[in-house]
């Protein structure tokens, strides 16, 4: 039966493309797509060109390891080759792999199993002779590599000679550079404040600091490096299983990576990967996936291997957290304090564990530095429950003079003009009588770290702005519950409800109610600072800016940023509404919690088990203590939640100021005392 040309062309294309992104990933390390669209290209090959024997040839990418190397590099060859890994994208594939291992070991009544995390990160072997540094090669096409020694010399966790009294005469250690998440953060940073496009991700910020000719731009940044295998050896212990020859390696003095664990059965295979799985945001590291590997060495030989990947590992992915998709447009939205974020409107795309039609840009600068544009084809990343972001375009398939995109200058609202202010990133809205600021600030206004009004959500806000019930936080109170009684939804147990907790707003103490009129700068420990010292919300709207900068936890910034909201005349009358409600403008809460944090300033970052973001700082507030929205050298520590902000991290890492983990956090709270 011939070949139907269709499939033949498609071989054909796919074969191209796999190239050529062979090239861009391996030798020129700019990566133009991700992993699992890559993976999802050479696995279509493969299943072709296994119904279809006639179209595979030798050569075919889908035999290929890696690439040919460069010509910029001296060629070193590998003593014994790097091979590839096979993969597997589900359990059900991870199970069947570990089924066919068995069988080619006769069925023994015992496989033991390593598990490590993949690391998302540059291959590398380090050849040591009589235990000093000689050779380090990138993994080329598995057979020659390039040499890179002059570069990798220059990474500090990398040993020039191995912590052993008697080294073997020749050992070849097979490892992974990579880039900390935190120094890639830093990295990034600097490429902006340059004007430079920032790197897509920390694999290719490792690999393009390795792989280049001028070793101090190597040394200056902080690159690591795990190691996980070793190649050709002369003179070197005599060893039983994998576990053993990592114990070597961390003894002679090279990094070992400590979440790797040996099991003894596939079901704890099973249990392992998906704990990798769920912890991947913490580490500092990017890992895609755990390679599981036959631990007993004799049992490997067995196995053997395939042309291009060995019988006793498997590499299991986790699911993609970047896929390309086509951006269809560029829009703006305005939040309840003006701040214009642009946003990316995407054809949907399953990433992350979720269909995503929206992505952030995060401000001007971003798009400008990412220079995205409608009509690109964009990489989207969504990372655990980080929000979606558009990472950067594929080039390669921009399609000619397509229009770079501006910022708009005015508001896409209410069509006011956008304000840029002074060495700040971020655009505003300044009409502060705009219906979207007021329907954000609204629903700030009736959140649970200000007033606290149950039933009163973004859904329900809106659809009340819709219908012109309400126009800022004073309507909160004057809603007319006759006409809400007769909408399609509002039954009477629902319409009494919602008038009770709004109610019971009104009593809420003065700190929650400073912190509901959403003044910019103003969190809950300037709140707390203010309704402190000063006892009434009419004695801090008569007070001049000197005496609010007074109040100690305030200073300058919030200070003026207070006098300037209570000044605005649309401002003042929504308070006179609130006047004319009832809300209590004097209640000031006396302390309940211990005052162990007086003092103390903890920044808080990511997403905790058991509190929300506003709860995890009201509980610090409420202790006497501060937690402002950045750090300083005055922060006594940064508590690091689920997908943390990255850059809050690195600074504290820069000021040696204490990260702490949610357990840290509780018994700071506790104790007053930072966790020994």
């Amino acid at each position: 039966m011939a070949v139907p040309p269709e499939i033949e062309e498609r071989v054909a294309a796919l074969r191209a493309s796999i190239e050529h992104h062979n090239r861009a990933y391996h030798e020129h390390d700019s990566p133009e797509i991700p992993d699992a669209d890559y993976d999802a290209m050479a696995r279509q090959l493969r299943e072709l060109e296994a119904q279809f024997p006639e179209l595979a040839v030798a050569g075919s990418p889908s035999e290929q390891i890696g690439s040919a190397p460069s010509s910029l590099f001296a060629q070193v060859a590998h003593r014994i080759p790097l091979l590839s890994l096979d993969n597997a994208f589900s359990f059900e594939e991870l199970a069947a792999w570990g089924v066919r291992a068995s069988r080619g070991l006769g069925e023994p009544d015992h496989v033991a199993f390593a598990c490590e995390p993949k690391i998302d990160g540059f291959a590398v072997s380090l050849t040591y002779l009589d235990g000093r540094l000689v050779t380090a090669a990138t993994r080329g096409d598995g057979r020659v590599g390039e040499d890179v020694t002059a570069t990798v010399s220059t990474i500090e966790r990398i040993p020039h000679r191995l912590a052993l009294r008697k080294p073997p005469a020749l050992v070849e250690v097979r490892g992974e550079i990579y880039m900390p998440l935190a120094a890639f953060a830093r990295l990034n940073e600097r490429q902006i404040e340059a004007g430079a496009r920032p790197f897509v991700n920390p694999r290719n910020a490792a690999a393009g600091s390795v792989r280049q000719k001028d070793p101090s731009v190597t040394a200056g940044r902080d690159l690591g490096l795990w190691t996980y295998h070793l190649g050709a050896t002369e003179g070197a212990p005599r060893w039983r299983s994998h576990h053993e020859t990592l114990e070597w390696l961390a003894e002679a003095g090279l990094p070992v990576n400590p979440e790797v664990r040996v099991v003894e059965s596939l079901d704890e295979v099973h249990a392992r990967v998906g704990e990798l799985q769920q912890r991947r945001h913490s580490l500092d590291y990017e890992i895609d996936g755990v390679v599981v590997k036959v631990d007993d060495l004799r049992q490997r030989d067995e196995l053997g291997s395939t042309s291009r990947a060995p019988r006793w590992a498997i590499a299991f992915k986790f699911p993609p957290e970047e896929r390309t998709t086509k951006l269809l447009d560029i829009m703006v939205s305005i939040g309840r304090t003006g701040r214009a974020t642009p946003f990316a409107v995407l054809e949907p795309v399953f990433v992350g564990g979720v269909t995503v039609g929206k992505a952030t840009l995060h401000n001007q600068d971003q798009v400008k530095a990412k220079d995205v544009r409608p009509g690109d084809v964009v990489i989207v990343r969504r990372a655990g429950d980080v929000i979606p972001e558009v990472v950067g375009p594929v080039l390669g398939e921009r399609p000619k003079r397509l229009r770079a995109w501006s910022f708009p200058k005015a508001c896409p609202v209410c069509g006011e003009p956008l304000v840029r202010l002074d060495e700040e990133a971020d655009t505003f809205c300044v009409n502060v009588s705009c219906p979207a600021r007021m329907a954000g600030a609204i629903e700030h206004f009736a959140s649970r770290g200000a007033m606290d009004i149950e039933g009163l959500g973004e859904q329900r806000v809106q659809e009340f702005a819709s219908l012109g019930l309400l126009r800022d936080i004073g309507d909160v109170y004057r809603l007319d519950w006759e006409r809400i009684s007769s909408l399609e939804g509002y039954g009477e147990v629902s319409v009494r409800n919602l008038r009770g907790a709004i109610e019971a707003s009104k009593r809420q103490p003065l700190q929650r109610l400073l912190v509901g009129l959403n003044i910019r700068h103003l969190g809950p420990t300037g709140a707390q600072a203010l309704a402190r010292a000063f006892g009434d919300l009419d004695a801090i709207m008569a007070a001049p800016i000197e005496a609010i900068a007074a109040a100690e936890g305030v200073g300058p910034t919030i200070a003026a940023s207070v006098r300037t909201w209570f000044d605005e005349p649309p401002n003042r009358e929504v308070i006179e509404k609130l006047r004319d409600a009832g809300v209590d403008f004097g209640r000031v809460e006396a302390p309940t919690a211990p005052q162990v944090l007086v003092g103390r300033s903890i920044v808080v970052t990511g997403t905790l088990d058991g509190l929300s973001r506003e709860e995890a700082e009201q509980a610090i507030t409420e202790r006497g203590g501060k937690s402002p929205g950045s750090v300083s050298k005055k922060t006594t520590a940064v508590v690091v939640g689920e997908a943390p902000g990255q850059a809050k991290i690195t600074k504290a890492e820069d000021l040696k100021i204490p990260v702490l983990d949610e357990a840290g956090f509780r018994h700071l709270l506790d104790t007053g005392e930072l966790p020994g």
